[in-house]
């Protein structure tokens, strides 16, 4: 059995994609720009927020100026409606709860920006006892760089053979890859099957309760 479980969260522990639209939304008319729907949102986030500003600027205005202009309104509205629409996905509390109860350790490594991170495990997962929780921080690269991940391990000490990762896009899935960790592929998110198989997903998933499947054999 392995022993530690590391989980993206953004469309795998939770459906942000409502707050994230209506936060970068509120970042472009501030700003000047169009908006857009929310369900245009699935195929901007997973890369942190400032390639999700770039991603919803208008093509011409992508540039690092407006990126900044974005991020200044952009964050302190998030901080404050970050949870207004964002859920768990059904039964992964209970998934979480079952892993810890087996003796594994649990962890979540997302693009999403640290304080946001923490505070919405804190908000969604208040009693499941997560070892460590990153976010994406300044000077430290992001997923699919493995260096999150290699992070974790090391905080966990454990071995590589010993993880398993599980996301819901193909970052998610090159991320495993490129730290030589074995993947699942959830469904329920903002991406594909046919994305987290074309990136490699070792394992796919349609319910939170097949993770179970496949941890606990």
């Amino acid at each position: 059995m392995k022993k530690l479980a590391i989980f993206d969260l953004d469309g795998t522990l939770l459906d942000t994609v409502a707050d994230l639209a209506h936060a970068t939304n509120f970042a472009l008319q501030q700003c000047g720009f169009p908006t857009h729907e929310v369900d245009e949102y699935y195929h901007f986030v997973g890369r942190g927020i400032n390639n999700l500003f770039r991603s919803a600027l208008p093509e011409e205005s992508r540039n690092d100026e407006n990126v900044l202009r974005m991020r200044a309104a952009f964050v302190p509205y998030y901080n404050e409606h970050n949870a207004d629409n964002s859920h768990p996905y059904e039964g992964i509390t209970e998934v979480l709860s079952s892993l810890h109860e087996a003796g594994f350790k649990l962890a979540v490594a997302s693009n999403k920006y640290q304080q946001a991170t923490e505070k919405l495990i804190r908000r969604f997962f208040p009693t499941i006892p997560f070892c460590t929780v990153l976010g994406q921080r300044e000077g430290f690269p992001m997923k699919p760089d493995p260096s999150i991940v290699y992070l974790i391990i090391e905080q966990a000490g454990v071995d590589v053979q010993d993880v398993l990762y599980i996301g819901d896009s193909g970052i998610d899935m090159q991320t495993a890859e490129n730290a030589h960790v074995e993947s699942i592929g959830v469904t329920w998110g903002f991406r594909s099957a046919e994305e987290l198989r074309a990136s490699g997903a070792k394992h796919l998933v349609h319910t939170p309760e097949q993770i179970l499947t496949i941890a606990l054999p």
